[in-house]
């Protein structure tokens, strides 16, 4: 059976409440990325228990569409890849080392997944990801070219080259930081195209591997268009579109699982415990 006898592109677009159109073309690529972005949470509750969420096209149906959960970057962008080669687009998967925080490129492994989108009549491909779990996550995907600054969706972005010493272009995606006033590199990349049984090995890594951050403690992430939410542990922040930031420590286990099912729109499965 094909990924696309398992996936529901109807039900998919209503559930991120998309009524616009699905010509294979920039407006719907920009539009569908931007409604996932806004509906759908980003959450590590699988991890948390040493599990590897599945990939199956009917399991993210089920867990993202039909059921009120998120996931992370491998559920969110093979969600999305499903959708958009669903509306005739052509997609291609890109891994991603995330240098945000990190003391240099090559101190982080290649973990993180991204989608490169071919679209009909457009001179340059794009960059698309509905699944980086931080502030600086694009809203709408971006073209992949230097030299040009993006505001997408209220998000300025733009693609640097790095220093490298392999074969291919080492591209940097930045984020705008109004508190710094400056640029901050989120993620750095090549665009070689990976398969999905090698984000079938780089999911099963991070979310059982014992030193990993999202086996830790609990990271979600919830976007709309008038704020940011997101839970690291027990720290939630909220940040206003106006730049307004506040933040709060959640102190019990039922505090927490009220907040993440009220705020974020997640039912928490039994047997999961968000503040071990």
């Amino acid at each position: 059976m094909h990924d696309t006898e398992r996936f529901d592109l109807d039900a998919y677009l209503e559930r991120i409440g998309w009524e616009g159109g699905r010509r294979a073309d920039l407006a719907t690529l920009r539009g569908v990325h931007l409604a996932h972005a806004l509906s759908l949470p980003f959450e590590n509750l699988e991890p948390l228990s040493g599990t590897a969420p599945s990939l199956d096209p009917a399991d993210l149906m089920a867990k993202l569409v039909r059921g009120r959960r998120g996931g992370y970057c491998y559920e969110h962008n093979t969600l999305l890849r499903l959708a958009l080669e669903g509306l005739g687009l052509t997609v291609s998967g890109l891994a991603g080392r995330v240098v945000l925080g990190a003391q240099s490129v090559e101190s982080r492994p290649r973990t993180h997944m991204m989608l490169r989108v071919t679209v009909p009549g457009e001179p340059q491909s794009y960059l698309a990801d509905v699944g980086f779990g931080a502030g600086g996550a694009l809203l709408e995907p971006v073209p992949l070219a230097t030299g040009e600054e993006h505001d997408g969706a209220g998000r300025r972005h733009r693609f640097v080259l790095l220093p490298h010493d392999g074969p291919l272009e080492l591209w940097a995606l930045q984020a705008y930081d109004r508190d710094a006033r400056d640029w901050v590199s989120q993620y750095a990349f090549t665009l070689e195209p990976f398969a999905p049984s090698d984000f079938e090995v780089f999911n099963w890594h991070v979310a059982t591997n014992p030193r990993s951050p999202f086996t830790r403690r609990p990271y979600l992430q919830r976007t709309t268009p008038e704020r940011h939410l997101a839970l690291d542990g027990a720290a939630l922040v909220e940040t206003r579109a106006d730049g307004t930031v506040s933040e709060r420590e959640l102190t019990d286990e039922a505090q927490a699982r009220r907040v993440v099912e009220e705020e974020f729109g997640i039912v928490v499965p039994e047997g999961i415990t968000l503040l071990g």
